[in-house]
């Protein structure tokens, strides 16, 4: 496909790990409830948001005297506060029912019956499988399902299904997936929306499963949101596994596979030996978990770029058993080793994300991996043909320039932001008034001039009885501020929010039902 012709047909355009904002901008009462949403809505939200054992903070119900103006002030800024919560959590913000809750419009269609019809249409046709149990809400992404299944002449062999829609950075032609789908280790199969993948199921979990003592079948909500202990792996676990993903990110990027996923729940362990899941969602232009963070720097716009500082990431998480409350890193808390700390500031920190990160080659050359020896010889296999390697190139392509423009786009909005932040600061709104005063001022003084001159004219032709013209002695009236002024007012008193990259959501402040 030529890299300015349009995307295929099918894919999803919306990209669900786009954040979402919400402002509560007023309450409104009508027939004695106020709408839009109403307290039992938040309180059915936090409901269901027990389950990743958070303590979010809710406001608490009233049942006298809930309509006072002052309570409902009160009560905007504690759900005001509820929602910035939820909204900065990564996980919790991409999660199908804060979006639902947030933009019902998006997020209305019930996915798992859509994962189900497409699954059973497929075990019509390939009547060797079967499905053993859903595995309901394991993974993160609202459009991707999964089923445990089993084949049924080997019912002890347990295989893992997987459902997903084409996603936003689908750009291979359906031929260049089927070519995809010959090279691939495991089972792929795609249709015209949607695609469905199938491996083998992994009893023990991910690495992610190992680093927080979780069950894999659980939900991801529960599972990693608030884990009751937090401890990072052992040194030599961390420099083994770093180095094996570093090396097969190494060597996809050799291949010109575009990769753009890692993250610990993307990493199973075979005995001692790290693989990678999910190669596939590139093919299928599914969003990177970690998108809302590196879509904030535009000094990462490659997928080599996205891999490397996913690594950060994921290193974090081995080395402190969690993940970093901010993006970029300040401080790193007491590591295992001071390599360790070496690699996560040459990624993780502010310098790193605007300056350059550095390449995969050189972190295998770093000290915290160049002295691991790696007890398995044997190189992956993975041939791929030229004319896929030239679809695979001009797919590469098109992810990386829609991340530069949604790069860009955010960067107008922080300006726009800033500009308006800066207008309505209390030193702003003072050189308004003292610069509004001087204007007042001038324009009383040259009224005044323009009255005298006026009075003196008339008095001055009166007396003489010429008609000879009169000049005002006057001098011409400084140029006047107040028009620059009023152009920067119109350029920051409005923040037009770019709804290619930020959803913004209004809610109205809602009484007790």
């Amino acid at each position: 496909m030529a890299f300015m012709e349009k995307p295929p047909a099918g894919k999803v355009l919306l990209d669900d790990t786009v954040p979402l904002t919400a402002q509560i901008e007023a309450s409104q009462s009508l027939h004695s409830h106020t709408i839009v949403r109403r307290y039992s809505d938040f309180d059915l939200l936090n409901n269901s948001l027990q389950i990743s054992s958070l303590s979010l903070p809710l406001p608490p119900k009233k049942l006298i005297g809930n309509m006072e103006r002052e309570f409902i002030a009160e009560r905007q800024k504690g759900l005001q506060a509820y929602l910035d919560v939820i909204t900065s959590h990564h996980i919790l913000s991409n999660c199908e029912l804060v979006k639902k809750f947030l933009d019902p419009n998006s997020y209305s269609v019930n996915y798992t019956e859509i994962a189900l019809q497409h699954v059973s249409m497929f075990f019509r046709s390939e009547p060797k499988w079967e499905v053993v149990e859903p595995l309901k809400d394991i993974g993160w992404r609202i459009r991707k399902k999964y089923f445990l299944m089993k084949i049924k002449n080997q019912p002890k062999e347990r295989l893992m299904l997987s459902w997903a829609d084409l996603g936003p950075d689908k750009y291979l032609s359906d031929k260049d997936l089927h070519i995809c789908h010959l090279k691939l280790t495991y089972s792929f199969f795609f249709f015209e929306s949607s695609a469905l993948v199938i491996r083998p199921f992994n009893e023990k979990g991910t690495l992610k499963d190992l680093i927080y003592k979780a069950r894999p079948k659980d939900p991801f909500l529960k599972k990693y949101c608030n884990p009751k202990k937090i401890q990072g792996l052992e040194l030599q676990q961390i420099k083994t596994y770093g180095r094996q993903i570093l090396e097969v990110l190494k060597f996809l990027h050799e291949k010109g596979f575009p990769y753009g996923h890692l993250h610990s729940a993307n990493v199973v362990l075979d005995g001692d030996t790290c693989k990678l899941l999910d190669l596939e969602n590139s093919l299928l232009g599914l969003p990177s978990f970690y998108r809302s963070y590196f879509s904030q720097f535009r000094k990462i716009n490659t997928l080599e770029g996205i891999d490397v500082h996913c690594f950060g990431h994921l290193l974090y998480e081995m080395t402190y058993g969690r993940p970093p409350d901010t993006i970029p890193v300040d401080s790193f808390p007491p590591a295992p080793s001071m390599s360790v700390v070496s690699v996560l500031e040459s990624i993780l920190t502010c310098e790193a994300m605007k300056n350059g990160m550095p390449t995969v080659s050189r972190l295998l050359q770093m000290p915290l991996f160049s002295d691991v020896l790696l007890t398995n010889s044997e190189k992956p296999q993975f041939k791929i043909p030229t004319k896929l390697k030239e679809a695979l190139k001009t797919s590469k392509e098109c992810i990386e320039k829609r991340l530069t423009e949604e790069q860009k786009s955010i960067h107008q909005h922080r300006r726009l932001t800033r500009a308006q932040s800066h207008h309505g600061s209390e030193e702003e709104k003072k050189k308004r008034k003292i610069l509004a005063r001087k204007k007042s001022k001038r324009s009383a003084y040259e009224s005044a001039e323009e009255h005298s001159a006026k009075y003196s004219n008339s008095n001055n032709s009166a007396g003489s009885g010429a008609s000879s013209p009169l000049t005002s002695p006057s001098s011409p009236t400084p140029p006047s501020t107040a028009g620059k002024l009023k152009s920067h007012y119109n350029v920051c008193s409005v923040l037009f929010v770019l709804p290619s990259v930020f959803n913004h959501r209004n809610c109205i402040v809602p009484k007790d039902d």
